[in-house]
């Protein structure tokens, strides 16, 4: 995963304004009690960053690849 693919699916399941928040404050225990900012200074891949966020936050698995986009239709 790229560093855009979790600011996109950050940006998706929380608002920008939220994921921004929880990027810098939230405190993610599976990965060692650090900030997602801190893991990526540390250089944790951003997939396992991710998938502490959604831990923490209760995404459920549903929605971890993202929001589903709608199909346009061949009509």
């Amino acid at each position: 995963m790229r560093h855009t693919l979790y600011w996109t699916l950050m940006n998706e399941e929380f608002g920008e304004a939220r994921a921004a928040s929880l990027h810098t404050d939230l405190t993610l225990s599976s990965i060692g009690s650090i900030t997602a900012a801190e893991a990526f200074r540390r250089g944790i891949e951003p997939r396992d960053i991710w998938i502490a966020v959604c831990d923490s936050m209760g995404v459920p698995e549903s929605r971890r690849l993202g929001k589903e986009k709608p199909r346009s239709t061949p009509f």
